[in-house]
Formats: C-alpha cells, sequence, structure tokens
C-alpha cells in the first residue's frame, strides 16, 4: 500500500509572532458557564491554588512550552486496568486484527498476554480537584479493576462513574481532593495550523509531552461506528503531535494550558505514530460528563434524518446553489425532523445558530442537546432560507430523559455505597474497599451490617468499586458472605441471605 502519512516542516519565522498574543489569558475563566451544574456540584474548577499557576502563564513567551508542560502534567493520569479472562472482554492481540490504518490505542496497549487477567494502561484527565477524570471507554471496557497513578506516583482504585461507547468516553472517581486540573477549554475556537501539546504515557512512559499543530478539524473516520456503535459521533480534532499506545485518554492542550481535547486514536500502518493522531473535541466532551454526573447515562438527542455530504457532483444534480451545510437525503418518519417540518431534499446550514458544513459537525452539534431540547436549524429550502424548530427526540422516539439502570447506581437493597475516601484508606491501611454509606430496612441491615462499615471482599472476591460490586451482588442469589472492617478497623463477616426475587428496592 502507498505510504500517505507524511512529515511537516514547522514554519518558526511565521509562528514566532503569533505565539506573543497567544499566550494571553485575559479572561480565560469565562467558558462553559453552564457545565456540571448537574447535582449543584459548585466550584468544581474554582480551586484557587490552580487557577494561580494558570495566571503564571502571562510570564511565557516565544515558544517556550514549559509554562504549559508545569501544568498539564500533573493533571494527567496513568490508567492501569485488570480484566478477567473470560469476563466478556472482546480484545484481539495487533497480530489477530485485520489491517486498518485507523485504530484506536486500545490493543496495543494490552501488554501481557499471558494466561489470566489481561492487563491494560491508557491516560486520563483530571478535570476537578474532588477527583473526577475523563478517559476514554475503550481504555476502561470490561475492566474489573481501575487503578490511577498520579503524576506525583500517588495510586488509586477507581470508581467507574459513566461510560459511553458512542462517543468513546468515560468518567472515572477517585477519592482525593485538592488535585491539580486541566481547565476546560473550547473547541470550537480550535483552528487548523494552531500549536497544541499532547500529554499521556505512551509504552508506559509516565507524563510524556510531545508538540504539534492542529492539522484538521471535524475528522471523521468511521472507527468508533466500525466497532458496531450505530450511534456514533465522530468529529475528532487531528494532530500531528507524537501519540501513541498508552496515550488513550490523555490530553490534548492549547497554549493556554486548557484543555480542547481527549487523544483517542491514530493513523498508523504499524500501530505506532505515523504522522497523526485524533482527540474527541472538549465540548462534546463537557455534555456527555454532564449527562454522567446528573443521569449516570447519556442522554444521546436524534434529529432523525438521514444525511450526505455536499460534493460538486451532488450540487450539480441537485441544482444546490452552493457547497455549504449538510444535504438531507431522507427523513424518518415519525422522527423529530419530520414533525417539525424538515425536509428530503432540505440543505442544513445552521444548528443553534453554529455552521455546520460536515456530517460529522452536524452530529456533534446534535450530540451536544438531550432529548426534549428544542433546537433552531436553519435550512436551505430551493433556494429561501428557512428557520425551523425542532424538538429532538431519543433513539426510542420520546422527548423524555432516563435515568441509569440499577447497575449504575449507587444503591441495592436498601444498602447506599460509597468509594473509600484518602482519609479512610490511610486510617484503615487499605487500598481497596468500598463504604456502607447508609441502611434501610433490607438484607443487609438484617445481617447486622453497620452503616460506615468498609466492604472488602463479597464472596472471597476482592471489591474494588461501587459498581463492581454491584454488579457482584446482582448475579448472586441465596446466602452469601461480605467481609470487611468496621470504622474503627475490626475485621468482620457477616452472612447475608440475598431474597429470591431482587430488586433494587424492596416490595
Amino acid at each position: 500500500m502507498r505510504k500517505i502519512f507524511g512529515n511537516h516542516k514547522i514554519a518558526t519565522a511565521v509562528f514566532a509572532g503569533v505565539m506573543g498574543g497567544v499566550v494571553t489569558l485575559v479572561g480565560m475563566y469565562a467558558f462553559a458557564p453552564n457545565l456540571f451544574r448537574a447535582n449543584n456540584i459548585e466550584g468544581l474548577q474554582s480551586s484557587s491554588k490552580q487557577l494561580a499557576r494558570y495566571a503564571s502563564l502571562n510570564t511565557q513567551i516565544g515558544f517556550d512550552f514549559t509554562g504549559v508542560s508545569e501544568i498539564a502534567n500533573p493533571a494527567v493520569v496513568h490508567i492501569k486496568t485488570t480484566i478477567s479472562r473470560g469476563g466478556g472482554a472482546s480484545k484481539s492481540t495487533p497480530q489477530d486484527m485485520p489491517f486498518n490504518p485507523f485504530d484506536f490505542f486500545g490493543g496495543p496497549e494490552f501488554r501481557f498476554e499471558q494466561p489470566g487477567p489481561q492487563m491494560a494502561t491508557g491516560s486520563g484527565v483530571i478535570i476537578s480537584d474532588d477527583g473526577f477524570i475523563v478517559t476514554n471507554n475503550h481504555v476502561i471496557d470490561n475492566a474489573n479493576k481501575i487503578e490511577v497513578v498520579l503524576n506525583d506516583k500517588r495510586s488509586y482504585i477507581a470508581e467507574l462513574v459513566g461510560t459511553d461507547k458512542n462517543t468513546d468516553l468515560a468518567l472515572l472517581r477517585i477519592g482525593e481532593s485538592n488535585l491539580p486540573f486541566l481547565k476546560l477549554g473550547n473547541s470550537d475556537q480550535v483552528k487548523v495550523g494552531q500549536w497544541v501539546v499532547a500529554v499521556g504515557n505512551p509504552f508506559n512512559l509516565n507524563s510524556t509531552v510531545t508538540l504539534g499543530i492542529v492539522s484538521a478539524m471535524g475528522r471523521n473516520i468511521d472507527l468508533i461506528r466500525s466497532k458496531g456503535n450505530q450511534y456514533a459521533i465522530e468529529n475528532f480534532i487531528q494532530t500531528d503531535a507524537a501519540i501513541n499506545p498508552g496515550n488513550s485518554g490523555g490530553a490534548l492542550v492549547n497554549t493556554e494550558g486548557e484543555l480542547v481535547g481527549i487523544n483517542t486514536a491514530i493513523a498508523s500502518q504499524t500501530g505506532s505514530y505515523a504522522g497523526y493522531g485524533f482527540a474527541i473535541p472538549v465540548n462534546l466532551m463537557k455534555k456527555v460528563v454532564n449527562d454522567f454526573m446528573k443521569y449516570g447515562q447519556v442522554q444521546r438527542a436524534i434529529l432523525g434524518v438521514s444525511i450526505q455530504e455536499i460534493t460538486q457532483e451532488l450540487a450539480e444534480e441537485k441544482g444546490l446553489p452552493s457547497l455549504k451545510g449538510v444535504y438531507i437525503a431522507d427523513v424518518v418518519e415519525g422522527g423529530a425532523a419530520q414533525k417539525a417540518g424538515i425536509k428530503k431534499g432540505d440543505v442544513v446550514l445552521k444548528i443553534a445558530g453554529e455552521e455546520v458544513n460536515s456530517s460529522s459537525r452536524l452530529q456533534e452539534k446534535i450530540g451536544e442537546f438531550r432529548p426534549g431540547d428544542k433546537v433552531t436549524i436553519s435550512v436551505n429550502r430551493d433556494g429561501k432560507m428557512k428557520e425551523i424548530e425542532a424538538t429532538l427526540l431519543s433513539k426510542d422516539g420520546d422527548a423524555k430523559l432516563t435515568t441509569a439502570k440499577a447497575s449504575n447506581s449507587s444503591e441495592y437493597l436498601g444498602m447506599s455505597l460509597g468509594i473509600l475516601s484518602k482519609e479512610d484508606r490511610d486510617k484503615l491501611g487499605l487500598k481497596s474497599g468500598i463504604k456502607v454509606e447508609s441502611l434501610e430496612d433490607g438484607a443487609f441491615q438484617k445481617a447486622g451490617i453497620p452503616k460506615g462499615f468498609i466492604i472488602t471482599h463479597i464472596n472471597n472476591e476482592r471489591v474494588y468499586s461501587v459498581r463492581g460490586a454491584i454488579s457482584v451482588l446482582e448475579s448472586l442469589s441465596g446466602s452469601i458472605v461480605i467481609e470487611g472492617v468496621t470504622s474503627k478497623g475490626e475485621e468482620k463477616i457477616f452472612a447475608v441471605k440475598l431474597p429470591a426475587n431482587k430488586s433494587n428496592k424492596e416490595e
């Protein structure tokens, strides 16, 4: 196959004049005012200590990226996952996979192929000082243990808050506070040619920083959809900053130290860096993370249309006045578009006032909304401009929001569980376990388990996360054994008899 990926030459003289103005931080914190309003999470990114570090970037000039690196490095973590054999994992070794020039970093990140549990590595980005971390879904997919190692070598067992295969994003949380984090930028303002820094852990080389430019915007490489995800959203930022296996879930950062993307995939014929990588835009990440926090799952809105890129040939065939916009090839019966009056042959020019000139851009903009949201869509119909208000629907045709299933809940049969805080771990000398936050009348309270009890094992199986514990409990029936320690450090074992007909709330 002909080699299609080449190197670029950096025109130093052109960019030298630009850099002096780029690094100013006036008004830097006036972004995304509605981010994370879910669950009343106030001041998610308001740590005065971290914001003070950003202010120091004002002194950086020219091509000195040390300030950006000093801010980004502590906020990027190393993620190590363990997947049990036969646990549903569908990963293949690179040798078993058919050639694909575009691929996740996931396959080659698996370091051990010996019998027994598989281990994988990746990266993640701290987005709040109280322990929320964003990574890729494929980094933690099917994992029964997720370990997060900070830049300063502290290690934690992470709780999986939410995961979405259609955007390849996942949200974790660790029981820690006062953490360094990356401020969230605005990916709609990212321009081709601007400098970006990639931070991650390629080949288990912790805290690796590489530099490049944004090579292109709005790339749709049909990667997530090719993995069987029908409603995938791909509108990647393309960069030539060197990234390799292990960079998945790491940070793509602008010269102001803001997170603009989550590194996700590479273009390569070998499985290693060959010139280009792809990152999920941070604006899409904001919406997905907000949904995780409020609902436990992504609220995906669907417009209900089949779309097509406008080429010169299509424009001539359909008599379109220009190549701008996205062509509506068909409209789903009973969908949001049809109900709003959008017709086959319309050309969508704007979504909520933002121009859309590619299918991937249209999908990303619709993906930033939820079912039930009303969105203004600007279309060109037979040469005339129309403003149409559509009420977006879910893939099931509803305008209602849904909450996560029981397996995403922190409650089970009257027992509410929470992650283990750093104070509890240090006090009790534990590296893993989950805490009983509260108890209502049910099997666990009847067994004598007290509030504050730390569960370390269920039927001799070690417990690492709330989600994992509930998943194990849901698979069990009859008499089980719960092991752990009290808040005073006393080891206790409880026999619990689960009811025959289990539900999240006892009838």
